[in-house]
């Protein structure tokens, strides 16, 4: 039983995303996002990580509704561009994926080849709907039209952008795109109770970091949830958070793989314990 008395501003903002979820149902777009995440032709890897990601859940915490136009930033392999796209498309939405900055003549090839596999890989108009892509990078320009977007979402993505220095400018290019009132949605990997490591080397990051540079950019949080949350997640791995599934790291990143090494501790934990924010742009 919760203790009111005792609960922290912390507690209460979890409790406040309480309601979103209770609500699901009723929710407008619940019924196409639960289709969506059950479609049958989703990639069987990332149908695998629903248990960890938990995507009809975390979505609809977020606030993701019909018609809404959707940035998500450093979208990876795809795994929400795939649950993303085809909501967008079944229910008059927009969704847009940052990629390799083409406007960047520093950009590398290996980049380029990455951003046009990528746009290969969900060029199904059918499935996928029309997917609209931005340039995204250390100097890339505005994510879109300013006030044009109603959510932009990050997942897992925070610790990348501490390590390359460039928190500040991707926030404030989020804020930049938002509506007044959009959502900037985030998922991340959750140092806490513990400190973060120096450069957040292992990949965990601090809640308090996390609000304090959305609230640097001009956000407010508005709720936090534990949906992604997994208390086994010791945060003390050889090889950071990417000794955790998916990664699955044996050895340090850009060395080869150690074939002796035991996995068995690291797939029992299984993903990150990771914290799902909700921030809002005021007005």
């Amino acid at each position: 039983m919760l203790r009111l008395a005792m609960a922290s501003t912390a507690a209460i903002l979890t409790l406040a995303s309480l309601p979103a979820q209770a609500s699901a149902p009723a929710q407008a777009g619940y019924a196409e996002l639960k289709a969506v995440v059950a479609a049958p032709d989703r990639d069987a890897a990332n149908k695998a990580r629903d248990g960890a990601r938990h995507p009809v859940e975390t979505l609809t915490f977020w606030g993701l509704k019909p018609k809404q136009t959707v940035i998500e930033l450093s979208p990876g392999g795809g795994y929400w561009t795939e649950i993303l796209a085809p909501y967008a498309k079944a229910t008059g939405g927009t969704y847009v994926a940052t990629a390799a900055d083409l406007a960047n003549p520093n950009i590398s090839e290996g980049a380029k080849k990455a951003r046009a596999a990528f746009e290969a890989k969900y060029a199904d108009t059918a499935r996928y709907g029309s997917i609209r892509y931005v340039g995204f990078g250390p100097v890339s320009g505005p994510l879109g039209p300013a006030g044009s977007a109603d959510i932009v979402i990050t997942a897992r993505n925070i610790h990348n952008w501490m390590m390359n220095k460039t928190l500040d400018k991707v926030l404030s290019d989020a804020f930049a795109v938002l509506k007044p009132g959009g959502v900037l949605a985030v998922e991340e990997h959750r140092a806490d109770p513990r400190p973060e490591a120096p450069g957040v080397s292992d990949g965990y990051v601090s809640k308090a970091t996390v609000v304090a540079a959305a609230q640097k950019a001009g956000f407010r949080l508005a709720a936090s949830s534990e949906i992604n949350a997994n208390p086994k997640d010791t945060k003390d791995h050889p090889f950071g958070v990417w000794t955790l599934p998916p990664s699955r790291n044996t050895a340090p990143n850009g060395q080869p793989a150690d074939p002796k090494f035991d996995r068995t501790k690291y797939d029992a934990i299984g993903e990150s314990d990771r914290m799902t924010l909700r921030f809002v742009k005021p007005g």
